[in-house]
Order: structure tokens, then C-alpha cells, then sequence
């Protein structure tokens, strides 16, 4: 295919953005069409697919959906040319008055003084938009439409404004490639981390707690497995473990500039007639760590890491099981260190990354983020340290694309986006590189030459918010996690009564050999036993009858289905030992 020719391909993201774009258009005039009452509002393409929010006087039923992806389908089949016009400020007003379009006036009322107001028309159909658009409706297949979803959405994002309905879709180039789309869609929802962690028994939401997990055993052991395995490789990599508050004063995160970049999504209380901040973050006690006592250069670079249980405020319509909570452990560390080992430093952490994502089979791409508006330091200091991380990476062998002011208010990060087993991606490291807290905390050490140095420092997290990790990997795996994190490893299912005693002696053994093993001693059929079980997406069943209790034998399943064939208990110890060990996918 010729470079012209892949201009306008989905792998061009512009033409997919563009392609989407119209499809929003295509999806207004449809409801226009049908539903003339129906105000509009913004429609945008998103990451996949589209939308458009609306102002309805009734619901938009899945009957009604199918209504409108029937009518979309016609405007395809119509080709529509689509058409940009131009008018004055005042003429726009009047025309979006005209056709009583409320939402419109007033985006064009809050546009700049000196903006272009452009409009695009597509039969009897015309919108306010920016732009761009494919040159006709019929460059959409009308075939390869679908609206998912319809969701309530505050207008202009404020839940002080009226409430919305926001109308999804997705659409490609061929109807095959629509199929396949809503196949992964149909995985993902068998997938999903809070169907699964309520059948598994990991975690639990209650309205009591609204953005509060609670985790069960199960999700207790998973969790802990999971935390054990980080500070096994921090360990190897030379990082030791400390504790902060969750509660500390306000004066702390005015110093760290918290108070005034972060105090809203911060809870707050008084405590003896002080304000105080529950952390939304572990930084700041990391700070004062370091400044407990005097550090020389042959103390750097020090690797320091906490487990630390964070709260922030969420909005209640962005809460999304584990993946968007208001409370939860996030594995920060913070690394100290001269100007001259900033660039060792971050291949090593990198480093560190690649050995934890391998471990469960989880790919990257990395996004250097770089400065905000909302920040502290210099222009100078921030494309300094930007540097340091590209070149960094690049020394490596590594590629990243700019995600242009996305940085932390006090210094530009690389984010690790993790690809799961759907080939969806989820933002879970960071690499934030800060020469501004240091200055704030007037960190300090005692160079090679007698005086005091100010130290640099990068935050970073590899698994991000241990809950969403978990939901992560419960997603990626479908909940049939490997051995070695599986919260029971080995299930013992008697086919008798006489084999009861028997199956609880195994799973002692399998106890006391640092396994985890549970027995299921219910007067019932096998097959029953074996087929919920294998719901539980259990790594082994060991199927024990009177043959084995005679010969002191287990017959082990994995829940593919594989019979393994009878074999003493020790045989099985070595191979599952083995899985835990090398910690097999």
C-alpha cells in the first residue's frame, strides 16, 4: 500500500478520529430525523468510536437505538456531501436560535472574541463543529454502524447543569472488522474484573462505602501474593520499605504544593483546631524521611518504597469497580539521587519494569509527559529533565510518543501503558523525574568535595493503585490466574465418602509443603464437583478415590480440562512447586 493510499486507513489515527467525527454527525441527523424535540449538545470522537450527548424529553430506549441505527444507515446510503461554511458571531447566534438548538447558543456564546465559528451542512442537516469530516456520508459503511450504549452525562461535564443522555458508537471501514470488534467487546464482558472478583470472591462494593473496596480472603491472598512478589524484586534491586501517616498537617502540603494543585480531589478534617489532609499521595512523608537525618553521596542513590494507603476524591460517576476508587494502596517509591546518576537511575528503574510486566505477560508502550500549565519550577529545568528521560530511554532502545502537558505539577514522567490480553491498555507505571520537592523540603547531602549538594529525586510507581492492578490481572487472565497468585492453588474433590478422611490428609501435606489447598467434602456427584471447580478457574483439582487412598496416588485435572493420570503426591508437589517457582504464566 503507498503512503498516499494509507492516508486513509484506520492505522492513520487522524483519518480515524475523522472517520468517527462523522459519524457523530451522521448520528445527530439521524436522531434529528426521527426525534425532532431532541436538543443537541457536543459529539466527539473518543479513543474508540464516538458519541453524542443530547437533551431528550424521554429515554433512549434499546428500542429507539435500533430506530437510529436504522436511520444511520439510510444517511450513509444517501451520501451526503458534507459542506463548511463560515458565518459572524451574531448570524451563528441567530441561526442556532432559529432552529432551537439552546446547547449550541451557548457554545458559540462562550468562544473566543476572535474565533472562526464554522459549521458543516449534510443534506438537511447542519451542525456547529470545527471539524474535520470525511467529504460524505457515503465514505461511511452503514454496515459496519453500531451504537453501544447510552449513558447519562453531565452537560459541559458539571453536575450542577442539566443531565444528559450520551449516546456511544463505533464503526469501521468493513463490516468484518465491526464482527470482530464486538466479539472483543462480548470477552471483555466476560472478563470483567467485577463479575469475576464477585464469582471469585476477591472483593466487594457497598453502598456504604461507595469507592471503598472491601477485599475478601481470597482477594486478601491474592493481594498479599501479589505484594509479596514486589518486595521481592525491590529487595533484589536494592530498595528498602517505610511506613508514613495516612494523616498529616496542613502546613505539609502547602510545602509540597499539594494544597494548592490537588486540594480538591484531597479529604480534609481538623484535628485540635489545625486542618489536617488525609494523603492522596505518599510523597510528602517520603520527604521527610529523607530529611531525618544527614546522607552523604555514598548514600546515593537511595531506593526508598512504601505500600501506602491513599485517598483521593472522585466524582461518584467516575467510580468503576477496582479501576477508579477513592481508597487504595499505591506502591510509590522514591529514588534520591546526584544530577550525574539521574540517567542510571531511570534505566534501572526501567529495567525493574520489564522484569515485574513480564512476570504476567504484559506489554508496554511509553508516553513522555511534559509540562503542564499548572506547574512549579522553571521552563529551563523542565526541558532539562524532559531530556534526561528521552535520552534515557532512547539510549535503551526504546520508544515513546509526547503527551504534550501531561506532566506532574512538579516535573515531566514517563507513563507505562500495559496492553492485556484483549490488546486493551491500562496506564498503571510512572517515572516522575523532580528537582522542585527536593528544593521545597531543602533536601540535602554531602558531596565528594565537603559541601552540600540539593539531591534530585524521580517518584515512581510500577504496579500503580494495587486495586487496579488487581483488576487488571483479573481481566487479563479472565480470573484464571497462574499458579503461583492463583488465592487457592490445588482444590482436593473425593469421589467418596471412604476417600474424605484421605482427600483431607493431602491437602494437610500440601499445607504443610506451603501450598494452598482446600478440599471439597460435599456429599456430591464428581462431576458436579469437577464442573464447579472448574468455574472457579482453580489451577488443579487432585480427583481422589479409593484407588488413590489404596495406593496413596492423586489424580490431578488443570482446568483446561487435561486428566494428568495418576501420581503420587510428591510427583504433583514437584510440579506445581515448579510453576510457583518460576512463576509460569
Amino acid at each position: 500500500m503507498s503512503e498516499e493510499a494509507n492516508l486513509y486507513t484506520f492505522e492513520n489515527e487522524t483519518y480515524r478520529k475523522t472517520y468517527w467525527h462523522t459519524c457523530s454527525h451522521i448520528l445527530a441527523q439521524a436522531v434529528k430525523r426521527l426525534y425532532p424535540e431532541v436538543k443537541l449538545a457536543i459529539g466527539p470522537s473518543i479513543d474508540e468510536g464516538f458519541y453524542y450527548d443530547m437533551d431528550s424529553p424521554f429515554p433512549f430506549t434499546p428500542e429507539i437505538m435500533e430506530n437510529i441505527e436504522a436511520e444511520m444507515r439510510k444517511i450513509c446510503k444517501e451520501k451526503l456531501k458534507l459542506e463548511r461554511f463560515e458565518l459572524p458571531r451574531g448570524e451563528a447566534i441567530q441561526f442556532m436560535e432559529e432552529k432551537n438548538e439552546p446547547y449550541k447558543v451557548e457554545l458559540i456564546n462562550d468562544l473566543p472574541e476572535d474565533a472562526v465559528i464554522s459549521f458543516y451542512k449534510q443534506g438537511e442537516f447542519t451542525d456547529l463543529c470545527a471539524g474535520p469530516h470525511l467529504d460524505s456520508t457515503g465514505r461511511v459503511k452503514g454496515n459496519a454502524v453500531k451504537l453501544t450504549a447510552c449513558n447519562a452525562a453531565y452537560w459541559r461535564g458539571d453536575s450542577s447543569r442539566q443531565t444528559l443522555q450520551r449516546i456511544y458508537g463505533i464503526a469501521f471501514p468493513k463490516k468484518d472488522e465491526l464482527d470482530a470488534y464486538l466479539q472483543r467487546i462480548e470477552e471483555a464482558k466476560k472478563r470483567d474484573h467485577r463479575k469475576l472478583g464477585k464469582e471469585l470472591g476477591l472483593f466487594m462494593l457497598r453502598d456504604e462505602g461507595p469507592g471503598f473496596p472491601f477485599f475478601l480472603p481470597k482477594g486478601m491472598v491474592l493481594k498479599n501474593t501479589l505484594l509479596d512478589y514486589w518486595r521481592e524484586v525491590h529487595k533484589k534491586y536494592g530498595y528498602v520499605e517505610i511506613s508514613t501517616p495516612i494523616i498529616l498537617n496542613r502546613q505539609l502540603w502547602e510545602r509540597s504544593g499539594h494544597w494548592d494543585h490537588y486540594k480538591q480531589n484531597m479529604y480534609t478534617t481538623v484535628i485540635d483546631e489545625e486542618d489536617y489532609a488525609i494523603k492522596p499521595m505518599n510523597c510528602p512523608g517520603g520527604m521527610l524521611v529523607y530529611a531525618s537525618e544527614p546522607h552523604s553521596y555514598r548514600d546515593l542513590p537511595l531506593r526508598v518504597g512504601e505500600i501506602g494507603l491513599v485517598h483521593r476524591h472522585e466524582l461518584s460517576g467516575a467510580l468503576h469497580g477496582l479501576f477508579r476508587v477513592r481508597c487504595f494502596s499505591q506502591d510509590d517509591a522514591h529514588v534520591f539521587m546526584t544530577r550525574e546518576q539521574m540517567k542510571e537511575v531511570i534505566q534501572e528503574t526501567v529495567r525493574l519494569f520489564d522484569e515485574v510486566y513480564s512476570t504476567f505477560g504484559l506489554q508496554y508502550t511509553i508516553e513522555l509527559s511534559t509540562m503542564p500549565e499548572d506547574h512549579i519550577g522553571t521552563v529551563e529545568e523542565w526541558e532539562h529533565n524532559q531530556d534526561i528521560l528521552k535520552n534515557a530511554i532512547t539510549d535503551m532502545g526504546k520508544e515513546f510518543v509526547i503527551n504534550e502537558g501531561d506532566g506532574a505539577f512538579y516535573g515531566p514522567k514517563l507513563d507505562f501503558h500495559l496492553a492485556d490480553s484483549l490488546g486493551r491498555t491500562w496506564q498503571c507505571g510512572t517515572i516522575q523525574l523532580d528537582s522542585q520537592l527536593p528544593e521545597r523540603f531543602e533536601l540535602e547531602y554531602v558531596g565528594e568535595d565537603g559541601a552540600k549538594h540539593r539531591p534530585v529525586m524521580i517518584h515512581r510507581v510500577v504496579l500503580g493503585s494495587i486495586e487496579r492492578f488487581i483488576g487488571v490481572i483479573t481481566e487479563h487472565f479472565a480470573g484464571a490466574f497462574p499458579a503461583w497468585l492463583a488465592p487457592v492453588q490445588v482444590k482436593i474433590l473425593p469421589v467418596t465418602d471412604r476417600a474424605a478422611q484421605y482427600a483431607q490428609d493431602v491437602a494437610a501435606k500440601l499445607d504443610a509443603m506451603g501450598f494452598r489447598a482446600e478440599v471439597d467434602g460435599r456429599n456430591e456427584k464428581i462431576g458436579k464437583k469437577i464442573r464447579e471447580a472448574t468455574l472457579e478457574k482453580l489451577p488443579y483439582m487432585l480427583v481422589v478415590g479409593d484407588r488413590d487412598m489404596e495406593a496413596q496416588t492423586v489424580s490431578p485435572r488443570t482446568r483446561a480440562g487435561e486428566d494428568l493420570g495418576a501420581m503420587s503426591l510428591e510427583a504433583f508437589a514437584e510440579r506445581l512447586g515448579g510453576e510457583v517457582r518460576e512463576r509460569t504464566i
